[in-house]
């Protein structure tokens, strides 16, 4: 398996057809780190993640026996001839860590179990053992917020008008209107005048409505369901709604009627007082964890028990690989649900540099993204310590600073989707900058400022001290194009969340929160443009538009418009073929018996949103809708793709197409050329150039050097993350920064700009 090419082995790819794959052959090397680049959509993930990473981690599935398999994640059989050589794959992927209240970064690395035992170790007076140290065991949790740390409030002003009687709709809160079954639980009870204003209730009759507890009515109204208990407001909101499945329909209205604060008991320390009486060189388990992982290594410096030795050793040793991937900052009690996807990322990478484990292949999902120029050095020297212990690194990745740390690159084309699929490239760094591809192309551009124009006025932002901001005082210029930069956990989202409260205009926020999609969502209906494509079709053939739904009339009997039948095969990988009735089209054979401009509905939402634009250019709006998904770069997808497979910076874009058109007003942006080609980067650049000349503002978080060489400011955050960040290290024109040595950013754009 070795050749002069390859002296030490390669992965071996066979006819892979995957997604869009046409037919690829390759061999990747062992040993070395390969990055694939490429267009978005040209297939790199469908090489890398759906057919060498499904394949390794289906291989290792069936190793186990049946019984455990049912437990196991599921992978699909990917579409190749086969892989030869292939190692045990581990996928580093972009998704944030999970949303558990109880999970800190402690708990989720496991040092928390380690720091416990020290504690029931060598801490005075002894108190009890490990678990009397965890605030998620009932032995160590602070009885008052049962180990969460913090309370929640409801605020009483917030819930009813006491103007109102109950008749008139008395109770503000959603889904208690008169005349709804929750409302009816106080219109029947007998209890109260129904027509009698809040405010004139007496004392008695307010806590009867607001607090009681659950109880029987003895003598209930006419229409009081006859097993029903009566129970106050406040308990009912708190009891049936707050924290239950429902809470997350009813998110806005909870937020508005809920304080969240530090629990009184134990003050936000998460455990009982007598946990907090033990210590080590004068301080508690509680005082250790709220320390930055910087601190904790300085803690343990000073621990000289021959008893905690090898604890010690351990904890260090975990402590000391998140410090050295730049992660130092993270104090031990930080909530995982309050980490970045680079973070989380960078989290696990850590994990793995400490496992025993060799000859793995890791693949990683662009590691650069939410990461400064600064924190990458950080990321190599983590992925080469990866590769010199006997690993195969495989990295997905678009930033120029990654691709030239390759040892292989593999480029993906000539463009995307249907156009893609095909290997353009294979070789070393040097090679591809000398190559004609694509991605040398664009590598050997070379790089510029961008035009300055003048703002049209200013926000002032004063004595801003929200998170780890130390008292911020900074200008940002509106009618620009505004940067914030700065290394990840500086700062940058609390700025721009501070920057909020002091807007008084209408502004599009198009940060990289989630939308709300599900599996039948597609690019057609997120734009709206599906009824319209559905009305075309059905005045062509004069029939009802309700054949053109496949969640509806037109939908293929056999699979109900999913375009898969899903077998479930009890503790085996449940079978997703596609439908054989409709062959994946999702609709019924009479609906595709109609043809609008001899195209039947499943071939239309078939095509690339380009190819589209294209067909549709004689329907205004469709036309238009359709265009600005093109000029946001997300020209490659179908109109039928699943929402559910688009990546934050994909769905960024997506939002900001819907959002096109409007004048005057202010874009926030979150790391919007986040999964970006440099072609489809720059094209993105004209738009927001296009954007600032039609008079709005754009205020961007971004990273990357080609977006803050075209800003007309950069406000850089910094120097460090964290409590070593929160300080505006250059506020000013970004050809400026270049000679501020203080500014991480200048110092970057003047090696990049070299």
């Amino acid at each position: 398996m070795d050749t002069p090419e390859f002296p030490q082995g390669f992965i071996d790819i066979q006819d892979a057809t995957q997604n869009n794959l046409q037919h690829v052959n390759l061999r990747v090397p062992k040993y070395q780190t390969t990055v694939f680049v490429g267009l978005s959509g040209s297939g790199k993930s469908s090489l890398v993640f759906d057919t060498i990473a499904a394949a390794s981690r289906r291989e290792l599935n069936e190793t186990f026996p049946s019984f455990t398999q049912q437990y196991l994640p599921k992978y699909g059989q990917p579409h190749v001839g086969q892989i030869d050589h292939l190692p045990v794959a581990i996928v580093i992927a972009q998704q944030r860590l999970g949303k558990n209240a109880r999970s800190t970064l402690a708990t989720y690395t496991g040092i928390y179990s380690l720091v416990r035992l020290l504690f029931s170790r060598i801490g005075k007076p002894f108190i009890g053992y490990s678990d009397t140290f965890s605030f998620n065991l009932p032995q160590g949790m602070c009885p008052t917020c049962q180990g969460l740390g913090y309370v929640d409030d409801i605020d009483e002003s917030q819930l009813i008008d006491p103007e109102k009687s109950l008749n008139q709709g008395a109770i503000t809160f959603v889904s208690f209107a008169p005349d709804t079954w929750r409302w009816r639980r106080y219109g029947t009870s007998g209890l109260f005048d129904n027509d009698k204003p809040i405010k004139d209730y007496t004392p008695e009759e307010y806590d009867l409505l607001m607090h009681a507890p659950q109880q029987k009515l003895a003598h209930p109204g006419e229409g009081f369901p006859r097993t029903a208990l009566y129970e106050g407001v406040v308990p009912r909101i708190r009891r049936s709604i707050i924290g239950k499945k429902e809470a997350s329909h009813h998110k806005a209205a909870i937020d508005a009627i809920v304080t969240r604060k530090p629990c009184p008991t134990c003050h936000g320390t998460r455990l009982r007082a007598q946990v907090l009486t033990n210590h080590i060189n004068g301080k508690n388990i509680a005082e250790v964890t709220a320390m930055d992982l910087n601190h904790v290594l300085t803690f343990l410096k000073g621990i000289t028990e021959p008893l905690a030795t090898d604890v010690v050793r351990e904890l260090t040793t975990k402590i000391q690989s998140l410090v050295d991937i730049g992660l130092g900052y993270l104090t031990l009690d930080r909530g995982t649900s309050s980490l970045s996807g680079g973070e989380a990322q960078r989290i696990k990478i850590a994990k793995y540099l400490t496992s025993a484990l060799v000859d793995m292949v890791y693949i990683l999902d662009e590691p650069s993204v939410g990461l400064h120029p600064h924190d990458i050095q950080l990321i190599k020297q983590a992925l080469t310590k990866l590769k010199e212990k006997g690993n195969t690194i495989l990295v997905v990745e678009h930033n120029p600073a990654m691709i030239a740390f390759a040892d292989y690159v593999v480029e993906m084309g000539p463009y995307a989707g249907t156009a893609g699929g095909q290997v353009t490239f294979t070789g070393t760094y040097p090679e591809l900058l000398a190559s004609d591809t694509l991605t040398g192309t664009w590598l050997r551009k070379p790089h510029q400022w961008g035009p300055e124009r003048q703002p049209t006025g200013h926000l002032a932002l004063r004595h801003v001290t929200r998170n780890n901001l130390k008292d911020v005082a900074v200008d940002v210029p509106l009618g620009v194009m505004t940067v914030i930069s700065g290394v990840a956990g500086s700062g940058k989202s609390s700025l721009v969340g501070a920057l909020k409260q002091q807007l008084t205009s209408d502004y599009i926020d198009l940060a990289q929160t989630p939308v709300g999609i599900n599996i039948r969502s597609t690019p057609a209906t997120y734009l709206g443009v599906l009824d319209d494509i559905r009305k075309l079709f059905g005045k062509a053939n004069g029939v009802a538009v309700g054949w053109f739904s496949y969640n509806g009339k037109g939908a293929c009997p056999r699979c109900k418009g999913k375009g898969v039948t899903i077998t479930n095969m009890a503790f085996m990988d449940p079978v997703v073929q596609t439908c054989e009735l409709c062959h994946g089209k999702r609709y019924s054979k009479q609906a595709l018996q109609y043809s609008y401009h001899d195209r039947n509905i499943a071939q239309v939402l078939g095509l690339s949103v380009t190819a589209a634009a294209e067909f549709f250019k004689n329907v205004p709006d469709v036309a238009r809708q359709l265009a600005n998904l093109d000029r946001v770069g997300l020209g490659y997808l179908t109109l039928d793709q699943p929402l559910t497979t688009l990546s934050g910076g994909e769905l960024q874009r997506l939002k900001l197409a819907v959002e096109l058109g409007k004048q005057g007003t202010i874009y926030l942006l979150d790391e919007p050329t986040a999964g970006l080609h440099l072609q489809d980067t720059d094209r993105l650049l004209k738009l927001f150039n296009q954007l600032v000349a039609a008079g709005n503002s754009l205020i961007i978080i971004e990273h990357n050097l080609a977006v803050i060489s075209q800003a007309d400011w950069l406000i850089d955050v910094g120097p460090d993350a964290g409590r070593y960040g929160g300080q505006i290290q250059y506020s000013g024109v970004p050809r400026q920064a270049v000679d501020v040595a203080q500014s991480r950013t200048g110092v970057a754009l003047r090696e990049w700009m070299r």
